[in-house]
């Protein structure tokens, strides 16, 4: 097995890079860096820049280092701008993806795993969230993914190309040790966002939206650990090369945490004050977003071991206190 990990040069590909080497799986890279890191990237993978839809070079690359499966982060991930600019995400998520499968059938590859998100769920009627409960997005980004994944779906069915659909919540956290943390420009994801305001980095850190029907009126969300993601990459990429069925595959605790119950951690963990500003609901924000993960556990035997929200940010904050 030989795989090329798209956006290897990001957060979670990163992360999923450094795995495979441990776990000795021979790896590429094909990353355009306008959002990933050439530097987190070690020396010996060999690195194609380029985008992933561009059949010119992918076809190449992947022939040159017979590519058997391909683990599929590369995208473009910000909901707010997703309303905003459209086309932008449909373009450079499903667009580049088909250039992609094309490149993937062309050059006979046998497992494709995606990069999902919970989006695809919109505002969902019962939480936790299984993966039959209906898919209805209600902002681009989630819209783009759905579409991935129906295509999957058509292409097993006509080319038997094996797939997973990993529909993951809110990644988070750090492995401090492998050099490796959250760094996107510009940064929206809230842990990095509070501990950045912790380290004086920022004034504030803006809350949007404290009037939702959740507990506290804030958003609630299920937070994984990028490493615990970058297992079950592996490990649905395992399942398939064994026979397992193509599908997808919810990654989440099953526990969800407000805005405001990750700021009184990250205070706790940093011993740092955080101030605190709110602002209007930003478009496209489901009030809460928790997963089941039995799926993923029962078939491809994936449990996560460090996605505790106080693992979570102190992983993160180690990583970011470097700095």
């Amino acid at each position: 097995m030989r795989v090329l990990v798209t956006g290897g040069a990001g957060y979670i590909g990163s992360h999923t890079v450094a795995l495979l080497r441990r776990r000795g799986v021979p790896v590429v890279v094909v990353d355009d860096l306008s959002a990933g890191h050439r530097e987190v990237v070690p020396s010996e993978v060999p690195l194609l820049a380029a985008d992933v839809g561009d059949r010119a070079r992918v076809v190449p690359f992947l022939r040159q280092h017979a590519v058997t499966a391909i683990v599929h982060f590369a995208a473009k991930i910000q909901v707010g701008e997703s309303v905003v600019d459209p086309k932008v995400y449909y373009r450079g998520n499903l667009g580049a993806t088909i250039g992609l499968l094309d490149a993937a059938l062309e050059c006979g590859v046998g497992q494709f795993i995606l990069s999902s998100t919970a989006a695809v769920y919109g505002n969902p009627t019962e939480v936790p969230i299984r993966e039959d409960h209906a898919t209805s997005p209600i902002n681009p980004y989630g819209e783009t993914k759905l579409a991935i994944e129906k295509m999957l779906a058509s292409y097993e069915r006509a080319y038997g190309l094996k797939y997973a659909a990993m529909r993951y919540f809110n990644a988070a956290g750090a492995d401090p040790e492998g050099g490796l943390g959250e760094q996107h420009d510009p940064e929206t994801h809230l842990v990095p966002i509070v501990l950045e305001t912790a380290l004086g980095k920022r004034e504030h850190l803006t809350v949007y939206g404290r009037d939702y029907p959740t507990p506290d009126g804030t958003c609630v969300r299920d937070y994984i650990h990028v490493g615990d993601l970058a297992d079950a990459h592996l490990a649905a990429l395992e399942y398939l090369v064994r026979g397992g069925e193509s599908g997808a595959f919810n990654l989440g605790t099953g526990h969800g945490y407000s805005v405001a119950e990750v700021i009184e951690v990250a205070r706790r963990v940093t011993g740092r004050p955080i101030e605190v500003r709110y602002g209007d609901r930003r478009a496209g924000d489901p009030p809460s977003l928790v997963a089941s993960s039995a799926r993923a556990q029962k078939l491809l035997g994936w449990r996560p071991s460090r996605s505790s929200l106080e693992t979570i940010v102190r992983d993160a904050w180690r990583w970011h206190s470097r700095f």
